[in-house]
């Protein structure tokens, strides 16, 4: 047996709402003809008779009665689907997951985020800051700006660039202290670094050994509060070079040392059919590549 279309269901379920061969043409904008094939094909399909003719019209029989919830069930599925395809079609909505180190997520995304909110005012995020790495395949987050390549199979991920890190202190800081002029002067100087042992603490130490013995006069595992200790003026602390030139005040020292991070955007593949991650993700993409060219 041929499976019915939905246009001839929708024709069934415009003469149960509307009565009459004639009502129902109008309502769906064909001529009565075209309606009456379309119902006689449908009887035929699924062999039964849906209808009678009455003084009054068209009586639909015990078939079309039965038939009935399951027709308005589709005609609400077709009109979700309408909705979703001119959603996709026109504006945005709906709601997008992102995670990133906190330095990056409240210094840098918050303007590449207000620019796509400002295009697509129908689309919310929620920004989640973390320097641990958040599980897109357990989907923790949508997508994810990573200073490190991602390790994952079944994400989507594009290189956007690399952000560079100096040490750096502020003006005020230095004009009491004093200027280092080679690494060995670390060790008379307020420096700002991690509590606890992290790659990123490793590396540091393996491309500047002079911090290991210059100890850390100010310690936390949070990156956002080491950077507020840099800006307040207690020592010296590793920040992003794009960054620091936003910062007059902020002035770098010892120019040999120097951090270099990869920095990816990835989302999990499945979500490149979702039109809000499409254009989520490409924003950040274009955003993170312009702040890591900067």
């Amino acid at each position: 047996m041929t499976e019915p279309s939905w246009d001839h269901y929708r024709a069934a379920l415009a003469v149960l709402e509307e009565g009459s061969l004639s009502g129902a043409a109008r309502a769906l904008g064909l001529t009565q003809p075209t309606l009456g094939r379309q119902i006689a094909a449908l009887e035929r399909a699924l062999g039964v008779a849906l209808f009678t003719r009455s003084p009054a019209g068209l009586a639909p029989t015990e078939a079309a009665l039965t038939l009935a919830p399951y027709a308005r069930s589709l005609a609400a599925t077709a009109e979700a689907l309408r909705r979703a395809v001119a959603a996709e079609a026109g504006g945005l909505s709906g709601r997008v997951r992102i995670t990133a180190s906190e330095v990056v997520g409240a210094e840098v995304l918050p303007s590449i985020l207000a620019g796509l909110h400002a295009r697509h005012p129908g689309l919310a995020v929620d920004v989640v800051l973390s320097d641990r790495m958040q599980d897109l395949l357990r989907r923790d987050a949508d997508i994810a700006v990573r200073m490190a390549p991602p390790t994952q199979g079944a994400l989507v991920a594009r290189r956007v660039g690399t952000i560079r890190l100096g040490l750096y202190g502020h003006r005020r800081y230095l004009d009491g202290r004093g200027v280092p002029e080679t690494p060995a002067d670390l060790a008379r100087h307020s420096v700002i670094g991690f509590d606890a042992e992290t790659p990123f603490l490793r590396a540091m130490m393996r491309d500047a050994p002079a911090l290991a013995g210059a100890g850390f006069a100010w310690r936390s595992d949070s990156t956002l509060a080491q950077l507020a200790a840099v800006r307040a003026g207690f020592g010296l602390g590793a920040c992003h070079t794009a960054l620091a030139a936003r910062h007059p005040d902020l002035v770098r020292v010892l120019p040999e040392i120097v951090w270099e991070l990869p920095t990816f955007v990835a989302m999990h593949e499945d979500l490149r059919s979702l039109r809000r991650c499409r254009v989520a993700f490409d924003a950040l993409a274009e955003g993170m590549a312009a702040y890591c060219g900067g």
